[in-house]
């Protein structure tokens, strides 16, 4: 099922961040953690669908989207970057199968951290942040989406790394099964992992030689 929605809101949250906000179609409804695919409704790009998350609650009465742009691939994601308010999206079917499931430990890398946002949000919303942690993978910290808002949601638990940059308070390197172990609380640890495949199956390979078993690990699929 299709659903045409409006633009009411576009701007840049960091250099190749979008938050895109729509109209709402009635009795729309997702869960956090969900996403849809999206195209631009011109003639050249409606047949182009792309996948991304909603980052706005459920309840909210617009949508919203947290978009990494790729200007170099010169796809959906750079025509997005034309686009103003009253242009038109295209909303697809509505899938993920990230979901809360418990207090937990988030992995995230780059543009997969856009799951977590309104999960965190949502947590927030019903003063149930506890004891999460998010631990993000980013090139710099530049790249890192939303770091003021996961500051003041996770406090201490909001762990950033940066594989291309050395700077103080933030870890450098990449996610491996040492920095993980670090970072575990107990042997029955949920897992939460989102991010290109290539570090989801690392990550995954690394949570299993710590012996968390399969059934705690909860990921998007690809």
């Amino acid at each position: 099922m299709e659903n045409i929605v409006k633009i009411k809101s576009i701007k840049t949250v960091a250099h190749d961040v979008l938050q895109i906000q729509t109209t709402k179609p009635e009795a729309y409804s997702f869960l956090p953690g969900q996403a849809t695919e999206l195209s631009i409704n011109t003639t050249e790009w409606q047949s182009k669908k792309r996948p991304f998350t909603f980052t706005s609650l459920p309840e909210d009465d617009y949508l919203e989207f947290t978009i990494k742009i790729y200007p170099s691939h010169k796809g959906v994601t750079n025509e997005l970057l034309k686009l103003k308010k009253e242009d038109e999206l295209i909303l697809h079917e509505v899938f993920g199968y990230i979901s809360y499931k418990g207090e937990g430990i988030f992995i995230a890398g780059g543009a997969g951290v856009t799951p977590f946002i309104s999960i965190f949000r949502h947590l927030k919303s019903i003063n149930k942040i506890g004891n999460n942690k998010l631990i993000f993978a980013n090139k710099t910290k530049d790249d890192i989406i939303l770091e003021d808002e996961f500051k003041a949601l996770l406090g201490n638990n909001f762990i950033n790394i940066l594989s291309q940059e050395k700077r103080t308070g933030y870890e450098y390197g990449q996610i491996n099964e040492n920095f993980i172990k670090i970072n575990l609380k107990g042997d029955d640890e949920l897992f939460y992992l989102c991010g290109p495949p290539p570090m989801m199956e690392a990550m995954e390979k690394y949570l299993l030689v710590l012996n968390v078993k399969k059934d705690r690990i909860v990921k998007e699929k690809f």
